[in-house]
């Protein structure tokens, strides 16, 4: 079976401006009000963008560093259960801005359990993180994590459609996170052929989870901040990002020198060798990810992601301006004088090209 229906990616549509009142982008309020009247966290009061549970994004020093900016950030699964009860009794505001993350196997629900004993309380959201959020074992885990912590906001993923996104709402997800294959390390759509055109899994499911008072969060795809701002105005009601805050000191990778002969000389006609630094980043399915967390790939399955080097980027805060920034000159095109505004603000138009590339190597 296929479907005729013609389904939209971040590049393939713009946002269309409006007329507006919003004099100054200084203007525009990018905190937002997300309500979970059923559980113990009531409320989320703060930027809709989480840091991804990522190796390189996902560690405590980056849930310091976002949280000043009012930004979410989803832990790795690999924190110890001491870790995470001394990150959260730290500083009790640090719950209201992080989640921990865990799979789906009686190891890792039993960390949650004593981490949350230990936390004493502290903890108000987990992340039920599967590369395929279809499987009647997965949605069985969602609904005993929901019978066993009826308080905890629980984001569980992953999924791109909307049938499966209702499933997991009934088994008790509050939010779900929508994405299979877009983000920047992930091979999943190359090795399996499996996945959906990003922008459309948002509108589509974001119907499945609002007629019931839920939530999601799109993950993966998104390279600029302008597709941040799609996201959001297609009626996400957070964003997900891994590569776009990947390469600062606070996700906990290693910065690695390397060095290149340019094109240039120096005065004595010697070529000019310049250094520049790297930090390592991988996909959580991949080979390098399987090899440091899980005693290396096994020999029924394949790497699903791709180990880059990208360039250090030695300013965490400069990236959050930058993109804290695009997304108020959004909103200020649009009309929308909070963030919350843009999906009811906001139109779109189908194009086949985005922006001009001539120059983009050059950045």
């Amino acid at each position: 079976m296929i479907s005729e229906d013609v389904k939209l990616d971040y590049d393939d549509v713009l946002i269309v401006p409006d007329k507006s009142p919003v004099a100054s982008r200084k203007q525009v309020m990018l905190e937002k009000r997300i309500s979970f009247s059923e559980r113990a966290s009531a409320e989320y009061v703060g930027v809709p963008i989480m840091a991804a549970n990522m190796d390189g994004v996902g560690t405590t020093d980056m849930a310091d560093a976002l949280r000043r900016h009012g930004i979410f950030t989803c832990l790795t699964k690999f924190h110890s259960a001491r870790e995470l009860a001394d990150f959260f009794n730290g500083a009790p505001e640090r719950g209201e801005f992080t989640a921990v993350t865990i799979g789906i196997s009686d190891e890792d629900l039993q960390k949650f359990v004593e981490a949350e004993n230990l936390a004493k309380g502290r903890i108000n959201y987990a992340c039920l993180d599967v590369a395929n959020g279809y499987t009647d074992r997965f949605v069985d885990r969602v609904r005993k994590f929901r019978d066993m912590f009826p308080g905890i906001v629980l984001i569980a993923g992953n999924v791109v459609t909307h049938e499966q996104t209702s499933r997991l709402i009934e088994a008790g997800a509050d939010i779900v996170k929508v994405g299979i294959g877009g983000g920047s390390v992930c091979e999943t759509r190359v090795k399996t052929g499996v996945g959906y055109p990003q922008f459309s899994a948002i509108q589509e499911c974001v119907h499945s989870a609002h007629r019931v008072g839920k939530a999601i969060v799109a993950d993966g795809g998104c390279t600029v901040p302008g597709d941040v701002a799609k996201a959001l105005a297609g009626g996400a009601d957070f964003v997900m990002l891994g590569g776009m805050l990947a390469g600062h000191l606070e996700g906990g990778g290693t910065v690695i020198s390397k060095y290149f002969r340019t094109d240039e000389v120096d005065e004595a006609g010697n070529p000019i060798v310049e250094k520049r630094n790297f930090v390592e980043f991988y996909g959580m399915s991949s080979k390098t990810a399987n090899e440091k967390h899980f005693g290396g790939l096994q020999n029924y399955r394949s790497s699903e992601g791709r180990t880059v080097m990208i360039p250090f980027r030695p300013s965490l805060d400069d990236t959050v301006v930058d993109l804290l920034g695009g997304l108020r000159s959004t909103c200020s095109y649009v009309g929308a004088e909070k963030i919350g505004q843009l999906p009811e603000k906001a139109s779109f138009v189908r194009c086949n090209s985005t922006h001009n590339k001539v120059f983009q190597d050059l950045d």
